[in-house]
Formats: C-alpha cells, sequence, structure tokens
C-alpha cells in the first residue's frame, strides 16, 4: 500500500519557521520528501535552516503585516507553480497580567496570531482552490481551550480561542473546494516560546505535576499530527482540532 503520509513532492509554506516548532515543521516536512518555503522575520536563522535543507526555500516576512503576507504566496508560486500544504505555525506570547497589558501589545498579539493567519490562509487557499485543493494547518495551543494558569496570558488564550473556531469556519467555506483546513493544538514543548516558563523550576514543576502523562512534550513528538493533517491519511478531515498535550485538557 502506498504510505499515505506521503508528502513527497508536495509543496509547503512553513510559517514562524525560524525557531522552535516552525523550524521543526519545516525539517520535518523537508526530510519526508516535500519543497518547502520556510518564512519568518529572522532572516539569518531561515539561511542557517536552507544550509541544512537543501532547496528549502527562506523568505523574510514579518505576519503582523498584512502587506509582507501576499509576497509569501508569490515566492512559492514562482518557485514550485502550486501550494498543496500551508503551516500557520507564526505566533507570540506576552506573558503579563491582563490589568497590566498594554492594550498595543494585546493588538499586536492578535495582529500575528489571528489576523496574519487568516490573511495568508485565504492568500493560499485562493491558489489551492485554482488547482488541486490543499491542506492548511493552523497552529492554535491547549491555551485556546483552557486558561494559561499560573503563567498569564490573556491576549495569547484570546488568540487561539480565535484560531480554533476561525479554523471551523474556514474548513466549512472551503470544504466543496477541496481545501482542508484544520487546527494543531500543542500542549507544552520546548520551544524559544516557552523558554523562560519551562527554565523556571517552580512553573517546570507545576507543568509536570499537572500534566497525566508526568511530563511536557519532546520535540519529535508533534511530526505524528503533522504529518497526518498534512498528508492524505486526513483525507475526510476537516474544521478539526487535533490536541497534542499528554492529557492536560482531559484533566
Amino acid at each position: 500500500m502506498d504510505d499515505i503520509f506521503s508528502v513527497e513532492g508536495r509543496v509547503a509554506i512553513v510559517t514562524g519557521a525560524s525557531s522552535g516548532l516552525g523550524e521543526r515543521f519545516a525539517r520535518v516536512l523537508h526530510e519526508r520528501g516535500a519543497r518547502v518555503v520556510a518564512t519568518a522575520r529572522r532572516t539569518a536563522n531561515l539561511e542557517r535552516l536552507a544550509d541544512k535543507c537543501p532547496g528549502l526555500v527562506p523568505f523574510t516576512a514579518d505576519m503582523s503585516d498584512s502587506a509582507q503576507v501576499g509576497p509569501i504566496v508569490t515566492a512559492a508560486t514562482d518557485a514550485f507553480d502550486r501550494i498543496d500544504i500551508l503551516v500557520n505555525n507564526a505566533g507570540l506570547g506576552i506573558p503579563v497580567a491582563a490589568v497590566d497589558e498594554p492594550i498595543d501589545d494585546f493588538k499586536y498579539v492578535i495582529d500575528v496570531n489571528v489576523v496574519g493567519l487568516f490573511e495568508l490562509a485565504r492568500s493560499v487557499a485562493r491558489v489551492m482552490i485554482d488547482r488541486d485543493g490543499g491542506s492548511i494547518i493552523n497552529m492554535a495551543s491547549v491555551l485556546g481551550t483552557v486558561a494559561s494558569m499560573p503563567i498569564p496570558s490573556a491576549a495569547y488564550c484570546a488568540s487561539k480561542g480565535a484560531v480554533i473556531n476561525l479554523t471551523r469556519e474556514l474548513a466549512c467555506q472551503w470544504a466543496r473546494q477541496r481545501v482542508r483546513v484544520n487546527a494543531l493544538a500543542p500542549g507544552y514543548f520546548p520551544s524559544e516560546m516557552t523558554a523562560g516558563a519551562l527554565d523556571d523550576e517552580g512553573t517546570l514543576a507545576y507543568l509536570t505535576r499537572n500534566t497525566p502523562m508526568g511530563r511536557i512534550g519532546a520535540e519529535d513528538e508533534l511530526d505524528g499530527a503533522l504529518l497526518f493533517l498534512a498528508s492524505d491519511a486526513s483525507s475526510f478531515c476537516t474544521g478539526q482540532v487535533l490536541v497534542v498535550d499528554g492529557g492536560w485538557t482531559a484533566r
């Protein structure tokens, strides 16, 4: 039987690919034979990734600026003439108590995590609809379904909740046009964004104590979920949220 998890020869865009989970996603897709456009704000990091992944196309862009979203799509179609997979991973959080959070910081998180994600998703969908469809994977979080306690993060929680329901809406709008839209919702994994929390012994102890599996996720434990959603293995799956959290939200 053919490998239903194969992404061989498919064209993928991965945002937020300069570090952490985004870099991992770009590497995994590349290693499985996909042709990858990796985008983020930090050019040097993207160039180092391209050096490790021959054929990967690095493209510098800031997802908080809508004017920079269209050129990402153009770069992919110019290089490969199609887009089959979008991993909408770029995002950020600013841990601060809600009563102290500057409203401009709140808006900035929403701009990156929701507005930029939406703008890129619909730009890519236009290309997918004109060709053979495709798979859009929006990066949500368990914090789109539960509070972030003990780390205050109102903007991040609000943005990821929005991503989850936006995923459902876009999935329904584009289902008849062969564009699948799903969300991947990780629990706590080591990344640049979580480094501060995981480096704190008290916070790490809290997270491991309250995760039913008794630990945070390992670097490779999102690989299978990514390949499932990106490939034909999930061909009848759209509008869904795949939670990978060691049982955090099952408590």
